[in-house]
């Protein structure tokens, strides 16, 4: 695999120490320090696994990039992926996949014939609407998470991929590009900045009349400072909810909801965000 040839190009030890002292400077507010270590962790290494850039960016000390490196992603959710259900659920109060369900009872209550799991972590999505949706297929860019998943048995095919990349270049065995009746892809989206291609290629990847199912963060438009998103202090994506409505309606959506939530608890403190229901024209 690209990350495994990655991995082995640099000196794991070293980009540790560098990255370790940046996250000292940081929390003993030597922002400058901090930053200068940041950058030499990806000069050591531009795939990124510990999220250098990402840390630069809740900083302010440079833009946001589009998207969270993959290597970091994939990074982060193998080394949790043991601990990471009862972290996300038990600590955090995650209970997204039950309000996506409850949402879609209300306003496009199926049945699916054919379902995408996007990000489906251990299959807490695939499981909650496993009644409505006869054959749903997961992916998520964690190996070790796709294994626990795949031991949930609610899915009826698995592979390890970056969701954008599969709406855009999967092909079956035989060189068919499914569709779907619903896409879910709840936590993916704090994983993005600019969600004008996961919303294409989700609409490419739809049947006429097809649901896409999302969940998102936000900040108070003061702290958007009229950004259509941005990295937040906790390090993940915020978005504007005038951004995803524009994005949305230029790809051939109708919103059929789009409910203020509470993602999940972040040190005690209610973690707001959008939970969003879409239908492809």
């Amino acid at each position: 695999m690209a990350e495994e040839e990655e991995t082995a190009s640099f000196d794991e030890e070293v980009l540790a120490g560098v990255y370790n002292r940046g996250l000292e400077l940081e929390k003993a507010g030597d922002l400058d320090g901090a930053e200068a270590a940041y950058r030499e962790a990806l000069t050591i290494d531009p795939a990124d696994h510990c999220g250098a850039s990402v840390r630069l960016a809740a900083m302010g000390r440079d833009t946001a990039p589009d998207a969270m490196p993959e290597a970091y992603v994939a990074t982060l959710f193998d080394q949790h992926a043991d601990v990471f259900e009862a972290i996300l659920v038990d600590q955090l109060g995650y209970c997204v996949p039950l309000l996506l369900r409850e949402q879609l009872r209300s306003h496009a209550p199926g049945p699916y014939n054919t379902g995408l799991d996007l990000g489906c972590g251990t299959g807490l999505t695939g499981e909650a609407l496993g009644d409505i949706c006869e054959a749903m297929t997961g992916v998520d860019l964690s190996e070790k998470i796709v294994e626990i998943a795949f031991d949930r048995e609610v899915y009826t095919d698995l592979y390890v991929g970056e969701a954008v990349a599969f709406l855009e270049e999967f092909e079956d065995d035989d060189g068919q590009r499914p569709v779907y009746d619903l896409i879910a892809a709840t936590d993916v989206f704090p994983y993005l900045g600019k969600v004008e291609r996961i919303v294409a290629a989700a609409a490419d990847r739809l049947n006429p009349g097809g649901v896409f199912g999302f969940s998102t963060e936000t900040l108070p438009d003061e702290a958007l400072g009229g950004k259509d998103y941005l990295v937040g202090p906790k390090r993940r994506y915020a978005h504007s909810q005038g951004y995803l409505t524009r994005v949305l309606e230029a790809h051939g959506f109708t919103i059929l909801a789009m409910d203020p939530i509470t993602v999940r608890l972040e040190e005690g403190e209610p973690v707001p965000g959008h939970l969003v229901l879409a239908r492809r024209g």
